[in-house]
């Protein structure tokens, strides 16, 4: 069977030495001097060709140089030992000169030929030159074959008859050599390919992953970010990003220590706040049993913070999870909750702020009321900070105004302001914690609690441009479905 491969783990060190040869400075030697040898085999068919030819045209002219003296010679019929010595000098079994009109025999074997083949090496083309060439190497060695050619200038031809073992043992020495030669110089460009791309490819590729693995031991480390190469190539680019990168992951892993110590600090804080809120809730409790206008009127109020405050310290340590509970869903009448945000935003009436509500009275919201109650009161605050310290142009008031509406099956709450809107920096970060804040100081932890709570429901909250100075927050929240069931049941009963 075969083995299954599976990621390296944490446990596990990553390999970084797969070896020479399994490695990419290994490969790209082996495929240099392939590709090599693969151009030279290419050049080496058309070559082997071309030398084949002239070795056949060097038979011929040694031939002619001596065909011609004896040529000069009329009716002189050469002696028997001075032909074969003839023979023997230009390794060949026969020479004619053939004219127009005649032909002539200036040297001939005494054992019979058998011709094998044919040859005008005047009028070889490249293909057939090649085809030619690669018979003799493969098939050639004792076989007859008749070679003519122009001699010289004139328009008489030579030809001779002679055995292809010379030519082929001339052939098979050429081809050595080639090989010998081609080896030769696929190794050295090879060599020199393989120590320019190593210094240029494969030695910043080891260093960014011997980095990657180092800063994936301690990631928290500065030290160990990535000091980016210099350049616009790829890999200099590349580097940069990873660079980037790590430096944005060890500012990320900054952002979680400090939050898991918040968290610690918080859970220790909300320990002793809810004993301290329990003591006073038990306080407005007897409270509500004073017999005084004043009291009756504020004691409700106070009772109803109290309890907000009282379940926020519970689910305090929800968000430090990173999670907010569930919510419990159920048709809310919309204007009160909005008021009661009013009397917990406790407007100075110095400041000149005017807080307004438009919506009608019957207007109901499918929502969990606490949270959607932090909803509202999250954006009607900020609106409210960014007030004070604004004066508004033109001498317009300084208003923050809730408006509501329902079309369908979907409530529109928006929550409207005349201050200074939101600066460049807060709406690239707008629902990011830490990030998002419009004012000095602040976290930008209530538009992301806002956020959070609103996607728990199943709608959206967004930032709307609008024509005037000032900032526009628009939040739909859609009913939940009816169950089938229940609605049947509602209407059997």
């Amino acid at each position: 069977m075969a083995e299954e491969t599976r990621p390296a783990t944490a446990s596990e060190p990553l390999k970084t030495s797969p070896g020479f040869f399994r490695g990419l400075s290994g490969k790209l030697l082996l495929l240099t001097i392939v590709f090599v040898m693969l151009a030279e085999v290419l050049i080496f068919a058309p070559s082997v060709a071309t030398m084949r030819i002239r070795w056949l045209e060097d038979r011929l002219n040694t031939a002619a140089a001596a065909a011609v003296v004896v040529d000069g010679l009329q009716n002189v019929e050469l002696p028997r030992s001075v032909q074969k010595d003839t023979l023997m000098a230009t390794g060949t079994k026969a020479i004619v000169i053939r004219r127009k009109d005649a032909s002539r025999m200036i040297a001939l074997t005494d054992m019979p030929l058998e011709i094998n083949g044919e040859y005008d090496v005047a009028n070889s083309t490249g293909f057939g030159a090649i085809r030619d060439a690669f018979d003799t190497l493969l098939f050639g060695g004792d076989r007859v074959i008749r070679v003519y050619g122009p001699l010289g200038e004139s328009d008489a031809t030579i030809e001779l008859l002679m055995k292809d073992a010379s030519l082929r043992k001339a052939m098979l020495v050429y081809s050595r050599n080639v090989f010998v030669l081609s080896l030769i110089i696929s190794l050295i460009t090879a060599a020199l390919i393989f120590l320019a791309i190593n210094r240029m490819l494969i030695a910043p590729i080891r260093r960014m992953t011997a980095n990657m693995q180092e800063f994936s031991d301690d990631p928290a480390d500065p030290g160990r970010v990535l000091v980016p190469p210099e350049g616009r190539d790829e890999l200099a680019v590349a580097g940069q990003h990873l660079a980037s990168m790590q430096s944005e992951l060890q500012k990320t892993l900054k952002q979680q220590k400090s939050l898991a110590e918040l968290g610690l600090a918080v859970s220790k804080i909300n320990h002793d706040m809810r004993n301290i809120l329990s003591s006073a809730q038990l306080i407005s409790d007897r409270l509500a049993d004073v017999d005084d206008p004043v009291v009756k009127r504020f004691a409700p109020t106070l009772l109803r913070t109290i309890d907000r405050a009282v379940g926020y310290t519970r689910e305090v340590l929800s968000y430090g999870r990173t999670t907010e509970a569930e919510p419990h869903r159920r048709f809310v009448a919309l204007k009160p909750l909005v008021s009661d945000v009013a009397e917990l935003l406790a407007i100075d009436p110095q400041a000149g702020i005017d807080f307004q509500i438009q919506m009608q009275d019957d207007i109901e919201v499918d929502a969990d009321s606490e949270q959607l109650f932090r909803v509202v009161h999250n954006i009607c605050r900020n609106a409210v900070q960014a007030l004070t310290n604004h004066e508004p142009e033109d001498g317009r008031p300084r208003l923050v105004t809730v408006s509501a509406m329902r079309i369908g099956s979907v409530v529109t709450i928006s929550v409207d302001d005349t201050g200074p809107g939101m600066p460049p920096k807060a709406r690239e970060n707008l629902f990011a914690a830490f990030r998002g804040s419009a004012r000095s100081g602040g976290t930008g932890l209530g538009l992301a609690i806002a956020r959070e709570l609103v996607l728990a429901h199943g709608g959206t909250i967004a930032l709307v441009e609008k024509p005037t100075p000032g900032t526009l927050f628009r939040i739909e929240l859609p009913d939940r479905p009816v169950p089938l069931d229940a609605f049947r049941s509602k209407f059997r009963h």
